[in-house]
């Protein structure tokens, strides 16, 4: 795979490695200077080394290997299915299990657990590496996940996702004391200007995301909320919700750096998906009940306890 970039003036005086782990995220720096070391990155079309800075005008030519996708081998993990039927499944999945493999992240996933499980039966429209998987949540946020079993599920469940007609309900405790009782953050999400390998509020190329709020309790420090997605944008409530000033409590990436807290990512939980079942055209809800350690953190709010 060949690529080319032009850098501009705001970029220039940059290393070649740090700018492409930018403008690449789905690339790790490591691997880039590998790149860069094999002779596969040019500037001007002359060879370079990682340490090389950007000048404005250069013209970077990046040749990527063709991958070949590894074989994404069945696990015996346990999952915790809270709905099946003969088209689709939901799984409450837990914190600190990746959806599907990726660079880094090719075990231990959720469709290595669902390959197991499923044997055959798992659709095929998102490929190899994602069969199943019609949409996700991120690696720390627990609850419901839906897994489609054959391709006419997931159109239909794709389309359902397109339109923003499924009902889609988390919970999360934030920093600060919410001052409305209820409210709606419509701001338009895209990739970090900087860093790009987060997301950030962006009106200039953003895409339209709304998320509804309410308090459900709250705390000395912290708030208790429901969230009501009607978009799905990456890391949506994260960002909104940091971007109003309450980042979610254990989040480091939007979130405080430090945290007297000792959590595993951010406390944000998928409680509730619902959608018209593909196959009877029901309407079909499921409500994934609060992981212990969320469970255990609210308790001690309550109680006024440190974390």
């Amino acid at each position: 795979m060949s690529l080319q970039f032009v850098i501009e003036d705001e970029q220039s005086g940059e290393r070649i490695d740090k700018y492409l782990s930018d403008v690449l995220p789905d690339l790790s720096r490591s691997y880039i200077q590998k790149l860069i070391k094999d002779g596969q990155v040019t500037v001007n079309q002359k060879i370079i080394k990682a340490n090389y800075k950007v000048n404005a005008g250069d013209l970077l030519e990046l040749e990527e290997p063709e991958l070949k996708e590894p074989d994404i081998v069945a696990e015996d993990i346990p999952l915790d299915i809270l709905y099946e039927d003969a088209d689709l499944l939901v799984v409450n999945k837990p914190k600190g299990m990746v959806v599907h493999p990726s660079a880094g992240h090719y075990s231990g996933t959720l469709v290595n657990a669902l390959m197991y499980y499923c044997k055959d039966d798992l659709s095929g429209i998102n490929g190899v590496m994602r069969p199943g998987i019609v949409h996700r949540i991120d690696m720390d946020t627990t609850g419901s996940l839906l897994v489609c079993k054959n391709d006419f599920a997931h159109n239909d469940i794709a389309e359902q996702l397109k339109v923003h007609s499924i009902t889609r309900v988390y919970h999360a405790i934030v920093h600060g004391v919410l001052k409305d009782d209820e409210g709606t953050i419509d701001a338009p999400i895209g990739r970090h200007p900087v860093d790009r390998k987060k997301m950030s509020i962006n009106y200039k190329n953003g895409k339209e995301a709304v998320t509804h709020y309410k308090v459900l309790q709250r705390f000395h420090n912290y708030t208790y909320i429901e969230c009501r997605l009607e978009t799905g944008r990456t890391h949506q409530i994260r960002v909104h919700m940091a971007n109003v000033g309450h980042p979610l409590l254990g989040d480091v990436v939007y979130g405080p750096a430090k945290s007297s807290a000792k959590l595993q990512g951010q406390t944000l939980h998928a409680k509730i998906i619902g959608i018209q079942h593909p196959r009877t055209g029901e309407y079909l809800e499921v409500d994934a009940p609060l992981p212990e350690y969320f469970v255990n953190l609210l308790k001690k709010l309550e109680n006024n306890i440190h974390l």
